[in-house]
């Protein structure tokens, strides 16, 4: 998990940036992307893509994260953006806010699978939140986040949908939910044509 790490130490960078996104295939809510700088030469046991990690493993790795990064941050793009600008150019829109918005200004970019506009020397790594240690640990952080608002803001806010059990993704609940209620303020209305009938979408 630290061969893209290693070579960059090597060649003199040290505050190397991992960055992901979370949510880009959700029907709800923000996309959410985190950026996290690691010490050199450090390593977390467990890390690694968020996806093949147990809620409570990433609970866990979330805590020691940020307690040992050099610094992190994560930051939202909205459903009515996502909607107005597509989904990979918000993806990409929230994970530069988050290398922005970082304490310090880091001088590599890993990033996965993706390009952050920024000039900044990065490199875009195919599913490289499960073989880079420094992307796994944004992907942990970007999942815990967005975690966190279905269950504590958006459930709350949308109870008729399920959101806090399917975190807006399109599973049959939250489909069978959608139908019932018609979409929310948060939902992407440019997401649901590809789901729905035109019949169904007329009721909405």
């Amino acid at each position: 998990m630290l061969q893209y790490e290693q070579s960059l130490w090597q060649e003199g960078y040290q505050a190397l940036a991992g960055v992901d996104e979370v949510g880009r295939g959700c029907l709800f809510g923000d996309v959410v992307a985190a950026a996290v700088i690691l010490p050199p030469g450090l390593i977390i046991d467990g890390v690694n893509d968020s996806k093949k990690l147990s809620e409570k493993k990433r609970e866990q790795l979330y805590d020691i994260i940020l307690q040992e990064c050099v610094a992190w941050s994560a930051a939202r793009v909205d459903a009515e953006t996502v909607d107005r600008i597509n989904i990979k150019q918000a993806a990409r829109l929230a994970m530069k806010v988050a290398v922005e918005t970082l304490q310090i200004s880091p001088d590599y970019l890993l990033i996965d699978a993706e390009k952050v506009d920024i000039a900044l020397p990065q490199q875009s790594i195919i599913k490289g939140d499960a073989t880079s240690q420094t992307i796994a640990a944004a992907s942990i952080v970007a999942k815990v986040t967005r975690d966190r608002l279905c269950k504590a803001e958006w459930e709350q806010e949308y109870p008729a949908y399920g959101i806090a059990i399917h975190k807006g993704y399109a599973t049959k609940l939250h489909r069978e939910r959608l139908l019932e209620n018609g979409p929310s303020p948060l939902h992407r209305k440019s997401f649901l044509g590809n789901l729905f009938s035109e019949e169904q979408l007329s009721l909405f």
